[in-house]
């Protein structure tokens, strides 16, 4: 088979050729047609990730052919039996082991499911890794019931537009965030009710004055200086749900805020076999289609990571992977 293979830190993705994986009892071998991109693909590769391992075959996502039959991959492995937090064994496909940017991977037999049959394998491949953690984030974890207010800090990437649609589909209204004024524009023709650019002074309070009032649940996936924005944008007794940290350590929090409003600082990462099931049904439920940003082929896969590097995306990146 043929790879995209990441030999070490800093260097690119090199095209290889493999010997095929071997189904056993446990595993199975599902032939690609389509991967796509995470933020952790560009991290590994400049070696900001944790238990690094070379050459690796990077990617989560996927979705293709076992058999006849068209599957989507649950990249979230073996989580463990507490529903409320991974185990210590619990790992994400393509790093330690070897992931979806190949004509083929090997992933645990329980880890595969139908293909939602709206969408395209592109599609389909675009929704794992986010869709899981956008889902747990919103409903295990941020506990969003109908008529809520959302906030989503940063729209753009897959796991914030999956919110987004996942949001919009139970009937909550949905403000965004962002320091690109098109993204805002783009997130309202989605449905959002409307935005404001972190950029502003005291975004959070205007953001509230602006919109009629304060969120009932806020996805955050930047920490840093600007988290507490986010108290002043929350509603008293709201829940603030934390996915990710690419603006670093949060500073700048006031405890007065958050005990005088009754704030919860909720933690969420990806999610058990379980909510992975119920997304991929969710999905199907509502007809939701991932947003695409662009599409590359395999061979191409440097350019879609200089791409997610830049950080001007607005969806899921996808690499095609011909049969």
């Amino acid at each position: 088979m043929k790879a995209m293979v990441l030999p070490g830190i800093g260097q690119p993705l090199a095209m290889e050729s493999w010997a095929d994986w071997t189904e056993t009892a446990d595993h199975v071998v599902v032939d690609l047609r389509a991967a796509a991109l995470n933020h952790r693909d560009v991290w590994i590769s400049k070696g900001q990730y944790a238990g690094l391992r070379f050459p690796i075959i990077l990617g989560s996502d996927g979705a293709g052919y076992y058999g006849d039959r068209e599957v989507i991959i649950n990249p979230s492995m073996a989580w463990g039996d507490d529903s409320r937090c991974q185990g210590s064994g619990y790992h994400i496909l393509g790093l330690p082991q070897h992931g979806t940017f190949a004509e083929k991977v090997a992933v645990p037999r329980e880890n595969i499911l139908d293909k939602p049959s709206h969408l395209s394998f592109a599609e389909a491949a675009a929704l794992p890794l986010a869709g899981l953690t956008a889902y747990r984030a919103l409903f295990t974890q941020g506990e969003l019931m109908a008529g809520e207010r959302v906030l989503i800090n940063g729209i753009g990437g897959g796991v914030a537009l999956f919110a987004l649609q996942f949001a919009l589909a139970v009937g909550a209204t949905v403000y965004v965030t962002s320091g690109s004024a098109e993204k805002i524009e783009r997130a309202q023709a989605l449905g959002a009710e409307g935005g404001i650019s972190y950029r502003e002074e005291e975004w959070g309070k205007l953001l509230v004055k602006n919109a009629g009032g304060g969120f009932d649940l806020v996805i955050d996936s930047a920490g840093g200086a600007g988290f507490g924005q986010l108290l002043r944008a929350a509603n008293p007794g709201g829940r603030i749900v934390v996915y990710g940290g690419t603006q670093g350590a949060i500073t700048n929090l006031s405890p007065q805020l958050l005990f005088w409003k009754q704030l919860q600082i909720i933690g969420s990462t990806m999610g058990t076999s379980a909510e992975f099931a119920a997304m991929v049904k969710f999905v199907t439920l509502h007809q939701i289609r991932p947003i695409i940003d662009q599409e590359y082929s395999l061979a191409e896969a440097n350019l879609a990571l200089a791409r997610m590097d830049d950080g001007a995306q607005f969806g899921k990146i996808v690499l095609k992977i011909s049969s």
